[in-house]
């Protein structure tokens, strides 16, 4: 099997980083640095236990994109602060402390010669779907917090798995069609495409989507493996002679305008228009410019992580 390409949600490791490490770890001059120690410890231990040939860090230049809102207004309108006093809005709450980080992450990144991936106006959930759905070649693998990701697992026509780190990097769980089918009940010949049909179903109160009102989780999973697909369930409820209960019938055909409204926001964009900050995206055996990886290692005081990522990368076969 061919060494697989690492396509890293971006936004979701360096959060974790953030939480996940003391804020004590300080730079020289005393400012917070401990989302970039974690974060490039994170990548060094994703390259040793992965051993990618190609790695992209995917980035979120749009957490809320407009199709979205214009299809579901409620789809994350908890996370936009009221209006402050100059009149525009607060976007979602980046910690004060976080923010520089993620610029002096972009920085080394950068020196590093480690490609990063976004689209105006997409999410970085959209930069992971859309370049695991048009890789040919090299088996892909998701490296996420993000649940809403599971409905890329794939076998066909390469592997796709999500490494889902809703624990933590260390009790991260590899996921594919099987592993989503067992943990959510839903079909496993169309596990990635019946788990974003789940979780349409049910909602996701985190992201402002009310799911149909009445359907959890357990019963979504049941109708989708009793009738394969969304498509089939609705058109159970469309007929008044299928063996759909009355209860769930009534329910959907109530939610009717919320269903048709919700697919574009449930599911990951597959054709989103990517850029890349380099010229592709095989990962860099050594920095592209040492002497800048070193001054930045230097002065953000992160140098043992910078070595333990330049190990994880000597490990690699040329």
């Amino acid at each position: 099997m061919s060494a697989p390409v690492l396509l890293l949600d971006g936004a979701s490791m360096w959060f974790r980083s953030f939480f996940g490490v003391p804020s004590s770890i300080t730079a020289p001059d005393g400012r917070p640095v401990n989302a970039v120690r974690g974060f490039l410890d994170s990548v060094a231990t994703l390259i040793t236990r992965e051993r990618p040939a190609r790695l992209v860090v995917c980035l979120d230049l749009d957490w809320r994109p407009q199709f979205r809102v214009d299809a579901i207004p409620s789809y994350k309108a908890h996370r936009v602060a009221e209006e402050n006093s100059s009149g525009e809005p607060d976007l979602e709450e980046v910690p004060d402390e976080l923010t520089p980080q993620v610029d002096m992450i972009m920085e080394l990144l950068g020196a590093f010669g480690i490609a990063t991936a976004g689209a105006v106006g997409f999410e970085a959930d959209d930069v992971l779907g859309t370049l695991a759905a048009a890789e040919r070649r090299d088996p892909v693998v998701v490296v996420s917090g993000d649940r809403d990701l599971l409905q890329l697992v794939a076998d066909d026509p390469v592997a796709i798995r999500v490494l889902y780190l809703g624990r933590g990097l260390s009790n991260a769980t590899m996921f594919g069609p099987s592993e989503v089918a067992e943990k959510y009940g839903v079909p496993a010949h169309r596990a990635g495409p019946a788990y974003a049909e789940l979780a349409l179903l049910r909602g996701d109160p985190s992201d402002g989507l009310p799911g149909v009102a009445g359907i959890g989780e357990k019963t979504a999973a049941t109708l989708l493996a009793q009738y394969g697909s969304l498509e089939a369930i609705l058109a159970a409820a469309q007929d008044s002679k299928s063996k759909l209960p009355k209860a769930s019938r009534a329910k959907l055909l109530a939610a009717s305008d919320y269903i048709d409204a919700a697919g574009p926001v449930v599911q990951v964009a597959r054709d989103a228009p990517v850029e890349f900050s380099t010229a592709d995206d095989r990962l860099p055996l050594a920095a592209a410019d040492p002497a800048r990886v070193a001054e930045l290692a230097g002065r953000y005081g992160v140098g043992s992580s910078i070595g333990r990522l330049q190990k994880a990368l000597d490990l690699l076969p040329d």
